[in-house]
């Protein structure tokens, strides 16, 4: 039975991350508020290291000239170890025009491997990761926000590394592209979903059955998060115009009992369908995966909700 745990402490989920200020109507000329924002990241697969090196950030107000942070230093981070609630800080408290806001752009540093990943399978070779426009331009997200006056307001930046990074075929700037897919949240929106994956019964039934698929070699597999209730759960391509999950998060058996964990998180309040597969996945291809422990899961502010058990009960 699903149970959820109301955070009544400052949790890692909410701790200096993201709260969206209301009742703003981008009429409060001449007011000002703070903002920070901060970046996290839902997890990949096939990556030991994602190092993304930002050199700024700027906002673009509906009725008003782009906002610009320059950082003294760049701030370089393994975006993989921003997960499961974690973040990192881009810019603090920082004062702006209050009001209706429409834009953001994170600037990146293009210099040679200053962002760069490495595999899991060549873990001593930095693969360079090119960001197109990246110290012009930048990493772009649209979407509306709002900066309350007199008020202090904090936002998340959820990036996708999973989504964002692809193989170029043939000639390309790098090894690997930043292509980014940037989630933008807030504190008093957010929530998260835990559970617990049966991996040695799942893999065990699935060898001896040979109606049903293997798990693929040496690979725990993943819980899918899709918006909204009853979805028929798919793989993940970047390029499908179909349905896509918001994140496919690994499980980890952290405390190597046999049971392994996973917690999606910066998930805005509200109705999901979550999946297991223990196949691989390949986010620029259509892949053919077996799911199970399908169920949906309803997501309060501030609250840690758990899952059923997968595989489910009987």
């Amino acid at each position: 039975m699903k149970r959820s745990i109301r955070l009544f402490t400052v949790s890692a989920l909410a701790a200096g991350i993201a709260a969206c200020g209301g009742g703003g109507d981008g009429s409060s000329t001449g007011s000002t508020g703070t903002v920070s924002f901060d970046v996290t990241d839902a997890p990949a697969m096939e990556f030991s290291d994602v190092t993304v090196s930002f050199t700024g950030i700027s906002l673009k107000p509906v009725d008003g000239e782009w906002v610009k942070f320059s950082f003294d230093e760049p701030k370089t981070w393994n975006l993989l170890e921003l997960q499961g609630g974690m973040s990192e800080p881009l810019i603090t408290e920082e004062e702006v025009p209050a009001g209706d806001y429409s834009q953001l752009r994170l600037l990146v540093n293009t210099e040679e491997l200053a962002s760069y990943v490495v595999l899991k399978d060549q873990p001593d070779v930095k693969k360079s990761l090119a960001v197109p426009s990246g110290t012009q331009s930048g990493l772009k997200l649209n979407g509306d926000f709002v900066v309350a006056a007199d008020t202090q307001t904090d936002f998340t930046i959820d990036f996708d590394v999973r989504k964002s990074i692809v193989n170029p075929q043939g000639q390309s700037l790098a090894d690997y592209l930043l292509k980014p897919s940037l989630r933008l949240v807030n504190n008093l929106e957010v929530g998260s979903i835990t559970g617990e994956v049966d991996y040695a019964t799942i893999n065990s039934t699935r060898l001896s059955n040979d109606e049903l698929a293997n798990c693929s070699e040496d690979y725990a597999g993943a819980v899918y998060v899709y918006q909204g209730t009853d979805v028929t759960p798919t793989d993940l391509n970047v390029d499908s115009e179909g349905v896509q999950p918001i994140m496919a998060v690994p499980v980890k058996d952290e405390d190597l009992d046999g049971i392994y964990n996973y917690t999606a998180a910066f998930l805005v309040a509200g109705d999901y369908t979550i999946s297991y597969s223990c196949q691989l996945d390949n986010n620029e291809t259509d892949d053919e995966l077996d799911f199970e422990g399908t169920q949906n899961v309803s997501v309060v502010a501030d609250t840690e909700t758990e899952a059923d058990p997968i595989p489910l009960p009987q």
